[in-house]
């Protein structure tokens, strides 16, 4: 039997029964649907992930005090115990090293803003001028943080873009006296809009001289220090000196954990990469099912079909040929599902990405074909049995039984 015909009888046969048929379809092509679109899900989130850490700067090593147990990074490491502080001393001493292009020592804290009769609550970040350089900021207007001495923070602030709508309108702010806690400060800038990086945006920050944030708190400690390497190939060099250096301050007592912002990257990378491939396998196991079913199927067919098949091999059909018959109907069933599938996948990941416009749910193309992939292997595997059964008919046997 020619090839084209084997397939147009596969089709005619497969539409012959066109509710069986659609309901086989629909099976399969909600187990690729789930494939392609739980993949979109775990590759959106790897995805996300590494753009906010992607967007707090470039060639990155981070201080944080307290020292992690273990080497390397995990994400246990942002949160550690405080045997003795980072304090602005630490992060200038940090800056006299060769291969540091750059230091922006963080404190943070919540605080209240008020002006013009309105009050809101923010957040305060303290800083220094080369903040906005190692965060690769923008201004929407005005000028950021002076070049402040050691110790001498001035009364000027800098705010978030919704802090400044919320407090001011469309009023021009700069020049204008805001109260931050019990401190009246000028505001001298606003930062552009939309500014992301390790889930904190910098809309709603209200930016201070890391001095001025310390005698507002009445406290030397810091947060965080970043350190900006000059070229990325110097970032393990770096994380090597700052250790050192803090070590030495510190009196010899190794106290804080330095990370580098490609450790972070490559341990969420590959935690996220397990999670994809496990949400993946979890949707092939639907896919397993409606290779089952289509066995299911194709097993009915041979029943319902038996005068049929003993007909074809009455008039000369070999046993291989009808056995192909069937293999062709079950793949070409099978393949169909996947298609639709693929096509409700792609639209689920659309709505997803305007429900939520920030989180990148594109499926991965490896997963698209593996859907496919599968569906079609499925189409094969289980349909051996049903096909090996009809070719296994005897044609006089089956001829009776029209």
């Amino acid at each position: 039997m020619k090839i084209a015909d084997t397939f147009r009888y596969a089709g005619d046969a497969a539409t012959a029964a066109p509710l069986r048929t659609g309901l086989l379809i629909f099976a399969m092509s909600i187990g690729v649907a789930a494939v392609v679109m739980l993949t979109a899900l775990g590759d959106g989130a790897r995805r996300y992930v590494v753009d906010e850490f992607s967007a707090i700067g470039t060639n990155l090593v981070i201080v944080l005090p307290g020292r992690s147990e273990t080497r390397g990074f995990n994400p246990a490491n942002l949160v550690t115990s405080t045997p003795r502080d980072l304090t602005v001393e630490d992060a200038n001493a940090l800056l006299r090293l060769p291969e540091v292009k750059r230091i922006a020592p963080i404190l943070v804290a919540t605080t209240e803003i008020n002006a013009a009769g309105k009050l809101r609550e923010a957040m305060l970040l303290g800083t220094n001028d080369d903040f906005i350089k190692v965060r690769q900021l923008k201004l929407g207007i005005g000028r950021f943080l002076p070049k402040d001495e050691v110790g001498h923070g001035s009364a000027e602030v800098v705010l978030g873009a919704v802090i400044r709508h919320e407090i001011f309108g469309n009023e021009n702010p700069l020049g204008k006296t805001v109260r931050i806690g019990d401190r009246r400060l000028r505001v001298v800038g606003v930062l552009a809009e939309g500014g992301q990086g390790m889930g904190m945006t910098t809309d709603e920050l209200v930016i201070v001289p890391v001095a001025t944030a310390q005698a507002m708190l009445n406290s030397n400690t810091l947060f965080r220090i970043l350190v900006e390497a000059r070229s990325r190939e110097q970032i393990g060099e770096v994380k090597t000196r700052v250790l050192k250096t803090i070590t030495q301050r510190h009196d010899g007592e190794e106290d804080v954990t330095v990370i580098t912002q490609d450790a972070i990257l490559e341990t969420f990378d590959k935690i996220l990469n397990v999670l994809t491939l496990g949400v993946a396998g979890i949707a092939g196991i639907s896919l397993a099912v409606a290779g089952i079913l289509v066995m299911n199927v194709m097993l009915v067919s041979v029943t319902q079909r038996t005068g049929e098949i003993g007909l074809l091999k009455a008039l000369g059909a070999t046993s291989a040929a009808v056995r192909q018959l069937f293999m062709v109907e079950a793949v070409l069933l099978s393949l169909s599902g996947a298609m639709v599938g693929v096509g409700l996948g792609y639209l689920g990941a659309a709505v997803l990405r305007q429900l939520y416009p920030t989180f990148p749910a594109y499926p991965p193309l490896w997963a698209v074909l593996a859907g496919l992939a599968t569906a079609l292997i499925s189409g094969l595997v289980f349909g051996v049995m049903p096909a090996r059964r009809a070719a296994q008919l005897d044609p006089i046997q089956a001829l009776s039984k029209r």
